[in-house]
Protein backbone atom coordinates (compact mmCIF):
# COMPACT_ATOMS: atom_id res chain seq x y z
CA UNK A 1 0.00 0.00 0.00
CA UNK A 2 1.38 3.16 -0.81
CA UNK A 3 0.55 4.65 3.07
CA UNK A 4 3.38 2.14 3.87
CA UNK A 5 5.84 3.26 1.70
CA UNK A 6 5.38 7.05 2.76
CA UNK A 7 5.66 6.23 6.60
CA UNK A 8 8.30 3.77 5.29
CA UNK A 9 10.14 6.41 3.69
CA UNK A 10 14.03 7.88 5.14
CA UNK A 11 16.40 9.79 3.77
CA UNK A 12 19.60 7.14 3.59
CA UNK A 13 23.14 8.19 4.67
CA UNK A 14 24.30 4.72 4.99
CA UNK A 15 24.76 2.15 2.26
CA UNK A 16 25.46 -1.96 1.39
CA UNK A 17 28.23 -2.47 -1.17
CA UNK A 18 25.65 -4.06 -3.16
CA UNK A 19 24.46 -3.09 -7.00
CA UNK A 20 21.79 -2.71 -8.01
CA UNK A 21 19.92 -4.41 -11.42
CA UNK A 22 19.38 -2.35 -14.49
CA UNK A 23 15.61 -3.54 -14.35
CA UNK A 24 15.09 -2.15 -10.72
CA UNK A 25 16.29 1.34 -11.65
CA UNK A 26 14.15 1.19 -14.79
CA UNK A 27 11.32 0.23 -12.29
CA UNK A 28 12.01 3.22 -10.16
CA UNK A 29 12.67 5.92 -13.20
CA UNK A 30 9.10 5.02 -14.51
CA UNK A 31 7.95 5.81 -11.35
CA UNK A 32 8.97 8.94 -12.01
CA UNK A 33 7.97 9.28 -15.29
CA UNK A 34 4.33 8.51 -13.93
CA UNK A 35 4.46 12.17 -11.86
CA UNK A 36 1.67 14.10 -12.35
CA UNK A 37 2.77 16.83 -14.57
CA UNK A 38 1.87 20.67 -15.03
CA UNK A 39 0.16 21.07 -18.60
CA UNK A 40 1.54 17.30 -19.35
CA UNK A 41 5.06 19.08 -20.30
CA UNK A 42 6.96 16.28 -18.53
CA UNK A 43 9.97 18.84 -17.89
CA UNK A 44 12.58 16.02 -16.34
CA UNK A 45 15.55 14.60 -17.93
CA UNK A 46 17.52 11.46 -16.07
CA UNK A 47 20.82 10.99 -15.97
CA UNK A 48 22.13 7.70 -14.17
CA UNK A 49 25.60 7.10 -12.75
CA UNK A 50 26.74 3.84 -11.68
CA UNK A 51 30.02 1.73 -11.40
CA UNK A 52 33.12 3.39 -13.26
CA UNK A 53 31.35 7.03 -14.09
CA UNK A 54 30.43 7.30 -10.24
CA UNK A 55 34.55 8.20 -9.58
CA UNK A 56 34.81 11.05 -11.92
CA UNK A 57 31.14 12.32 -10.56
CA UNK A 58 32.54 12.22 -7.49
CA UNK A 59 35.82 15.10 -7.99
CA UNK A 60 33.74 16.92 -9.97
CA UNK A 61 30.90 17.27 -7.16
CA UNK A 62 34.44 17.74 -4.83
CA UNK A 63 36.14 20.09 -7.18
CA UNK A 64 32.97 22.18 -7.17
CA UNK A 65 32.14 22.42 -3.05
CA UNK A 66 36.30 23.27 -3.38
CA UNK A 67 35.15 26.63 -6.38
CA UNK A 68 32.48 27.70 -3.82
CA UNK A 69 34.91 28.28 -0.93
CA UNK A 70 38.09 29.34 -3.00
CA UNK A 71 36.42 31.30 -5.36
CA UNK A 72 33.37 32.72 -3.07
CA UNK A 73 31.07 30.92 -5.61
CA UNK A 74 27.38 30.94 -6.31
CA UNK A 75 25.90 30.08 -2.51
CA UNK A 76 28.26 32.97 -0.44
CA UNK A 77 25.79 32.97 2.06
CA UNK A 78 25.04 29.04 2.35
CA UNK A 79 28.81 28.43 3.73
CA UNK A 80 27.45 27.13 6.65
CA UNK A 81 26.47 23.86 4.57
CA UNK A 82 29.43 23.13 3.12
CA UNK A 83 30.42 20.41 5.57
CA UNK A 84 27.11 19.11 5.18
CA UNK A 85 27.64 19.00 1.12
CA UNK A 86 31.01 17.12 1.58
CA UNK A 87 29.22 14.47 3.95
CA UNK A 88 26.73 14.20 0.81
CA UNK A 89 29.59 13.80 -1.43
CA UNK A 90 30.57 10.39 1.00
CA UNK A 91 27.08 9.54 0.66
CA UNK A 92 27.36 9.52 -2.76
CA UNK A 93 30.22 7.27 -2.93
CA UNK A 94 28.41 4.49 -0.87
CA UNK A 95 25.61 4.62 -3.00
CA UNK A 96 25.83 2.44 -5.76
CA UNK A 97 23.48 4.73 -7.77
CA UNK A 98 23.19 8.34 -8.06
CA UNK A 99 20.59 9.69 -10.96
CA UNK A 100 20.31 13.55 -11.62
CA UNK A 101 17.26 15.29 -12.44
CA UNK A 102 17.50 18.07 -14.98
CA UNK A 103 14.44 20.41 -16.34
CA UNK A 104 14.84 20.27 -19.55
CA UNK A 105 12.57 23.30 -20.11
CA UNK A 106 14.33 25.35 -17.48
CA UNK A 107 16.44 28.24 -17.68
CA UNK A 108 19.81 28.88 -15.64
CA UNK A 109 19.47 30.31 -12.06
CA UNK A 110 21.85 32.76 -13.28
CA UNK A 111 19.21 34.08 -15.68
CA UNK A 112 16.91 36.33 -15.08
CA UNK A 113 13.02 35.72 -15.58
CA UNK A 114 10.12 37.51 -16.52
CA UNK A 115 6.91 36.77 -14.28
CA UNK A 116 5.42 34.27 -16.26
CA UNK A 117 8.58 32.60 -17.41
CA UNK A 118 8.89 32.38 -13.17
CA UNK A 119 5.30 30.94 -13.02
CA UNK A 120 6.14 28.25 -15.97
CA UNK A 121 9.31 27.60 -13.76
CA UNK A 122 7.74 26.84 -10.97
CA UNK A 123 5.08 24.91 -12.13
CA UNK A 124 7.42 22.34 -14.15
CA UNK A 125 9.60 22.00 -10.55
CA UNK A 126 6.87 21.02 -9.30
CA UNK A 127 6.28 18.26 -11.59
CA UNK A 128 10.17 17.06 -11.15
CA UNK A 129 9.50 16.94 -7.55
CA UNK A 130 6.63 15.02 -7.75
CA UNK A 131 8.77 12.72 -9.71
CA UNK A 132 11.44 12.36 -7.35
CA UNK A 133 8.43 11.65 -4.66
CA UNK A 134 7.45 8.47 -6.70
CA UNK A 135 10.62 7.66 -6.92
CA UNK A 136 11.93 7.64 -3.55
CA UNK A 137 8.19 5.94 -2.88
CA UNK A 138 9.81 3.43 -5.42
CA UNK A 139 12.87 2.75 -4.38
CA UNK A 140 11.21 1.70 -0.87
CA UNK A 141 8.40 -0.78 -2.50
CA UNK A 142 11.58 -2.19 -3.95
CA UNK A 143 13.89 -2.69 -0.92
CA UNK A 144 16.03 0.15 -1.63
CA UNK A 145 16.72 3.60 0.25
CA UNK A 146 17.42 6.83 -1.16
CA UNK A 147 18.48 10.64 -0.65
CA UNK A 148 16.90 12.86 -2.17
CA UNK A 149 19.96 15.55 -2.86
CA UNK A 150 19.73 19.53 -3.36
CA UNK A 151 23.54 19.62 -2.55
CA UNK A 152 24.44 19.40 -5.72
CA UNK A 153 23.72 23.53 -5.96
CA UNK A 154 27.14 23.90 -4.04
CA UNK A 155 28.64 22.27 -7.55
CA UNK A 156 26.24 23.17 -9.87
CA UNK A 157 28.54 24.99 -12.74
CA UNK A 158 30.64 22.23 -12.73
CA UNK A 159 28.16 18.99 -12.49
CA UNK A 160 26.49 20.86 -15.74
CA UNK A 161 29.62 20.90 -17.55
CA UNK A 162 30.15 17.40 -16.60
CA UNK A 163 26.67 15.98 -17.71
CA UNK A 164 27.82 18.26 -20.73
CA UNK A 165 24.09 20.12 -20.24
CA UNK A 166 22.40 22.98 -21.22
CA UNK A 167 19.41 21.68 -19.29
CA UNK A 168 18.66 23.58 -15.42
CA UNK A 169 19.93 20.88 -13.04
CA UNK A 170 17.00 20.49 -9.94
CA UNK A 171 18.43 17.83 -7.96
CA UNK A 172 20.06 14.21 -7.48
CA UNK A 173 18.56 10.83 -6.06
CA UNK A 174 21.11 8.78 -4.68
CA UNK A 175 19.91 4.59 -4.24
CA UNK A 176 20.91 1.76 -2.79
CA UNK A 177 20.00 -1.20 0.03
CA UNK A 178 20.10 0.48 3.38
CA UNK A 179 22.75 -0.22 5.73
CA UNK A 180 20.59 1.69 7.81
CA UNK A 181 17.05 2.02 10.10
CA UNK A 182 16.78 5.53 11.17
CA UNK A 183 13.79 6.47 12.93
CA UNK A 184 11.62 9.15 11.36
CA UNK A 185 12.64 13.15 11.98
CA UNK A 186 10.13 15.18 13.91
CA UNK A 187 6.94 16.54 11.66
CA UNK A 188 5.23 19.38 12.62
CA UNK A 189 1.58 18.78 13.66
CA UNK A 190 -1.22 19.05 11.20
CA UNK A 191 -2.65 21.51 13.32
CA UNK A 192 0.54 23.90 12.98
CA UNK A 193 0.64 23.91 9.05
CA UNK A 194 -2.74 23.62 8.32
CA UNK A 195 -5.79 26.53 7.96
CA UNK A 196 -9.25 25.71 7.44
CA UNK A 197 -11.79 28.36 5.58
Amino acid sequence: MISDSISKRRSIRKYKNQSISHETIEKIIEAGINAPSSKNRQPWHFVVVTENEKESMLKVMSKGIQNEIDDNGLLPESRQHIAGANYTVEIMEQAPVTIFILNKLGKSPLESLSAEERFYEMANIQSIGAAIQNMSLMAVELGLGSLWICDVYFAYRELCEWLDTGNQLVAAISLGYPDEEPSMRPRLPLSNVTEWR
